[in-house]
């Protein structure tokens, strides 16, 4: 292997009183093999975090790892080490080996003042209110802005990201926007729409308002779909297969896989028909409209002319 398909980190782990690793915080994660010396420098730093908090039940010690990004994760630490590298933009997603994960990553109580075992909060919730510590969700993954702030980004709503998202600079999700893990942009993107896990999307793209992009967890298949540069997803679309770049899907349209799609630009039957494909045969073809006819109900796709969409620029500076 070599050394750029290594990523190594110091940081924090919290444990229940059971001895359940509920989390690992990372500060500064870092690809290649790991040097003594900034592995002792960031321990050092990270001392004064170690300790209990009675009032979550929970302790927290220093952990140091290393990990294979092409080895399936082993462990709690070693699998949230993975999310950081991935919202670190260490590794751009799908590239990197998250076989087995759920079993690493517990439910968690998510609070106001860090994660708590979920069994223990019935127990706990006198003094969790005393101390005005408030739950925020339960869930396998926290929020990515309770672990990183990354540069150049904009998130209406912290809620809505997890930690393991990739969000590159010039990146705006907006309120109703969603991002989970191993997903994210390339590029400077306005997302106001769902990017479903191991969805890409490119560089200038528009994910409209209640848009989403099918992922493959919870039966989505094996394809993963990605979005190309300059596309426009309009309000509450949705895409089953990959597109190109500058391409535009109509507002309400959702194409599957098996969505029949009549080819517009080419030439008509000797009925008068135009011949149709399914839309998986289109996945990944750029400079494509899709839109239904609002005559017949038919889902159409024709040539575009031109570039795709374009960005506020000051918006996405």
């Amino acid at each position: 292997m070599t050394q750029q398909r290594h990523v190594f980190g110091t940081g924090l782990c919290t444990i229940s009183s059971d001895g359940t690793v509920l989390d690992a915080w990372y500060p500064h994660p870092r690809v290649g093999h790991a040097d003594g010396t900034t592995v002792a420098t960031r321990a050092a730093d990270l001392q004064s975090a170690v300790g209990a908090d009675p009032r979550r039940d929970v302790r927290t010690e220093v952990v140091e790892l290393e990990i294979d990004l092409d080895e399936a994760p082993a462990s709690t630490a070693d699998a949230y080490l993975r999310l950081h590298a991935l919202s670190y933009r260490l590794v751009v997603p799908n590239r990197l080996n998250l076989d087995g994960i759920f079993a690493f990553l517990p439910t968690v109580a998510w609070t106001s003042a860090g994660p708590v075992h979920p069994d223990a909060v019935a127990r706990l919730r006198p003094q969790l209110r005393r101390a005005g510590i408030q739950i925020q969700s339960l869930d396998k993954f926290p929020r990515l802005t309770d672990y990183i702030v990354p540069a150049g980004v904009r998130i209406g709503d912290a809620a809505r990201v997890r930690l393991g998202a990739y969000l590159s600079p010039g990146t705006t999700v907006m309120h109703e926007g969603f991002v989970n893990f191993n997903a994210g942009t390339l590029g400077a993107s306005m997302v106001e729409g769902r990017i479903s896990q191991g969805v890409v999307v490119g560089d200038g793209s528009d994910v409209g308002g209640g848009a989403s992009i099918m992922g493959t967890l919870s039966g989505g298949g094996t394809h993963r779909v990605s979005i190309g540069q300059r596309c426009l997803l309009g309000a509450n679309a949705g895409v089953g297969i990959s597109l190109g770049d500058d391409c535009v899907v109509e507002a309400g349209l959702y194409l599957t896989g098996g969505t029949k799609v009549l080819l517009v630009d080419e030439p008509a039957r000797a009925d008068g028909t135009r011949p149709s494909v399914k839309a998986a045969e289109l996945s990944g073809r750029s400079g494509l409209l899709y839109r239904r006819n609002s005559l017949t109900g038919a889902v159409e796709a024709l040539g575009r002319a031109g570039s795709g969409v374009t960005l506020n620029e000051a918006l996405h500076a």
